[in-house]
């Protein structure tokens, strides 16, 4: 299918764009983020390679949620499917900055209780559910992978699953936020496999995914190793949210666990690690979960670890692009 150079501009056009905010709002947060003590603390049982970086600057998925939000309300007006995917961004990014904030402001490890983090998380999950189905009228069913033209439909299920869906996503993301540049090259690559997948169907959602590419491009400038600023929860929060946001816009939910293995793979690394440890009385299944730092603990460096986590997600992007026939 051969794209119209108008078409071609709306989808580069927003990338740019994106890229630009990120890079340049990078220039003046990071400073004020280490103005205001917003520093990352790390384990004291986690890699070595990890205790320099006690003192980084945290809270800088502020950039690319900024560049989003901005490079999309531009795009709005023209592209309406762009707004459920940054409101489920912004939303699940507000809650991680509110976590984020917490510690800054008392001084703590911890933020928002879980009981809080899951109460938001459900809340923002549904309106969410509600603009999709009543204001851009997209209907809740699900494209089944390799099955060419089929939809699952849950029924009065399908909220429920929503909402399962964008915590478990969610989730995955901000356990893959742990090694300069992981979380931000995997979505890269999950958001051309979304930018690719919109355009095929015709969706204008593409714009959302190509500004996030922009946006984590831009972000990237600061966060590749050795990373100057983390993300923190608030912007591994809004991954999370983008990626669900744009799966349902297009109806390609159960894509996630295809495309977005990775995330699944570092969410199941911890679950199995716990469960592990409390049926064997102590014993370790890897050497450290998630299972990114298992590698690390390996001997592995860093960059090392994002090279292999990106290759294996683009080759699965390619299977999910396949699979969408």
């Amino acid at each position: 299918m051969l794209l119209e150079t108008s078409e071609i501009v709306n989808l580069v056009l927003p990338l740019i764009i994106a890229f630009c905010i990120s890079a340049v709002i990078g220039k003046f947060l990071i400073p004020e983020l280490i103005r205001m003590k917003a520093e990352q603390t790390e384990r004291a049982e986690g890699p070595d390679s990890h205790k320099k970086k006690t003192g980084t600057p945290n809270m800088g998925g502020i950039m690319f949620i900024a560049a989003l939000v901005i490079t999309c309300l531009i795009f709005s007006v023209k592209n309406p499917d762009v707004v459920p995917v940054v409101f489920l961004t912004l939303g699940f990014g507000l809650v991680g900055f509110a976590d984020d904030f917490i510690k800054v402001k008392k001084r703590r490890s911890e933020g928002l209780t879980v009981r809080q983090k899951m109460l938001f998380q459900i809340v923002i999950a549904v309106v969410f559910g509600l603009i999709l189905v009543f204001v851009n009228h997209i209907d809740l069913s699900m494209k089944v992978p390799f099955a060419a033209g089929h939809f699952f439909d849950l029924g009065w299920l399908s909220f429920p699953a929503l909402v399962f869906i964008a915590v478990a996503t969610v989730n995955g993301t901000n356990f893959t936020d742990g090694i300069d540049g992981l979380a931000s090259c995997v979505t890269i690559a999950v958001a051309l496999f979304f930018a690719i997948a919109a355009v095929l169907a015709g969706s204008d959602a593409a714009v959302a995914a190509t500004a996030m590419i922009g946006a984590l491009l831009g972000f990237l400038l600061y966060n590749a190793n050795p990373a100057k600023v983390f993300m923190g929860d608030t912007g591994a929060l809004a991954l999370g949210g983008f990626v669900v946001g744009i799966a349902y816009v297009l109806q390609l939910p159960l894509f996630i666990p295809i495309v977005g293995f990775i995330y699944l793979l570092e969410v199941v690394s911890v679950i199995l690690q716990v469960c592990y440890f409390k049926a064997t009385h102590g014993k370790r299944l890897f050497r450290m979960a998630p299972i990114h730092h298992h590698f690390e603990l390996g001997g592995w460096t860093e960059v090392r670890v994002v090279a292999l986590f990106t290759v294996i997600t683009v080759i699965l992007c390619s299977v999910g692009l396949i699979a969408l026939w």
